[in-house]
């Protein structure tokens, strides 16, 4: 009896382990692998913020929105495939990338002496420079997405996609009223 109850034990716990290690192996990036080299690239904050809000754009263009994206000049960068995945996987995938940019800003604004600086440029940005311009135009593309977002919420009816609709959309306020915490110029 006591065999029984061990062997049954153990097997339930091979079980939940084997379902832990599967439902692991399914998470999903939200960058490709082109992506994620350019973010790589992209080092000095303005740029890094940048690059993230384009990729950003390119998940609601998958989704059918327009981002109403700034009309910029020709970009030569190889931005790999266009995303796929479901609608609630692109809006994780927004989600996370939002976060991402956050993050970014967050890390330099506690430590502004690991900001790396464009060495291609003949003078190259100083912390002061780069910082405000990174928050203003993560600031400008979340004043874009939050219109865009409360449309698909208010169309949407699934549930986890309202969830992170919602949480996007509290990312992007977060992200404004971050504008007005900015040293005077």
């Amino acid at each position: 009896m006591i065999f029984r109850k061990l062997i049954f034990f153990i097997l339930s716990v091979v079980v939940v382990i084997t379902i832990a290690g599967e439902a692991y192996a399914q998470h999903r990036d939200y960058l490709s692998d082109s992506e994620a080299d350019i973010v790589r690239d992209s080092q000095q904050l303005d740029h890094r913020v940048n690059t993230l809000v384009k990729i950003i754009d390119r998940r609601f263009n998958a989704l059918g929105i327009d981002p109403k994206a700034p009309i910029v000049k020709k970009d030569k960068t190889d931005w790999g495939p266009e995303p796929t995945g479901t609608r609630t996987e692109l809006l994780g995938d927004i989600k996370s990338l939002l976060q991402k940019a956050i993050d970014d800003i967050d890390n330099i604004a506690e430590r502004p002496e690991l900001m790396v600086a464009d060495v291609t440029e003949r003078k190259p940005k100083t912390f002061k420079e780069v910082f405000p311009i990174a928050v203003k135009n993560l600031a400008a593309a979340a004043d874009r997405y939050k219109p865009l977002l409360q449309a698909e919420g208010a169309k949407t009816t699934d549930r986890v996609q309202t969830g992170l609709i919602a949480n996007i959309i509290e990312l992007c306020d977060e992200i404004t009223a971050s504008v007005s915490k900015l040293p005077a110029e």
